[in-house]
């Protein structure tokens, strides 16, 4: 991998990690279309999606801090999950949406990276299902509640879990999800960012053991292509989820369902006939 083709693989990551158009699909169609081979490095992979965190960590950095800080605050009166706070409460349903992506990560990691190497048949589908939850989630018009329950942070967290599949933007299942439940689209769209963090760390962390231990997780990569994709994702990450958080305010998805929609019909198109 060149310079250049990091630099354009880490903009694609940055920019469609948290746009609703999804990542995975995007550099899939990038590496077929350009050459690269996206999985032969999985030391570029965890760079730039560990960047996409940092940028969420940057942007959202108030509100972690307040989660963070609210959470050692003392129990309220009462019983059960009545004593927490909402600081305590929003972690909760962090470690709640958490569960599902646990368990793919667990028992279907394998099935999971062999759909990733099956084509682009699977994006193309994939990217159209993604159009209908948005165009869903649009025309839905329930009652906003102003929190996320243990309940509805579960099946956000199922959502999650369906959208390890390339083409299936995770961003826009969860919030899409999330909406049609009847949730606040700017809480939405911040929990949606925030969920992400924990399970993107833990399995760079554990990428990371797997390194120093001297196993084989993917191909090499230079360290200026490294360092370039890296910096890439960051600074397109970060505008990519300002913008966003604003957009599912407004509640301008209709319009990458649009766009998911054409991409998904091209890319079958295109793997079909191609």
């Amino acid at each position: 991998m060149t310079t250049i083709q990091a630099i354009i693989m880490g903009l694609i990551q940055g920019l469609t990690e948290y746009l609703p158009v999804s990542s995975s699909g995007h550099l899939a169609i990038a590496s077929a279309l350009t050459g690269v081979d996206g999985e032969s490095s999985m030391t570029f992979t965890i760079a730039v999606h560990v960047a996409t965190v940092l940028s969420t960590i940057v942007v959202l950095g108030r509100q972690i801090g307040q989660i963070i800080v609210g959470t050692f605050s003392p129990l309220g009166p009462g019983t059960g999950l009545q004593r927490l706070n909402p600081s305590q409460q929003y972690l909760l349903n962090i470690v709640i949406s958490m569960v599902p992506i646990g368990i793919v990560g667990v028992f279907f990691k394998d099935q999971v990276e062999a759909i990733f190497g099956s084509g682009l048949t699977i994006v193309g589908i994939c990217l159209l299902v993604t159009a209908l939850l948005l165009t869903f989630s649009y025309l839905a018009r329930p009652r906003q509640r102003q929190s996320i329950s243990p309940l509805h942070a579960f099946i956000i967290g199922i959502s999650q879990a369906l959208a390890v599949l390339p083409g299936l933007s995770r961003s826009g299942t969860t919030i899409a999800t999330g909406l049609m439940l009847g949730n606040n689209k700017a809480t939405m769209a911040q929990f949606s960012f925030l969920m992400v963090i924990p399970p993107i760390l833990g399995e760079a962390l554990l990428d990371a053991i797997k390194m120093m231990k001297g196993e084989a997780i993917g191909g090499d990569i230079a360290m200026l292509p490294l360092i370039a994709g890296f910096i890439a994702a960051f600074i397109s990450g970060c505008a990519a989820c300002k913008w966003m958080i604003a957009l599912v305010s407004r509640g301008k998805l209709i319009y990458f369902a649009y766009y998911c929609a054409i991409a998904g019909a091209a890319t079958l198109i295109y793997s079909l006939v191609g």
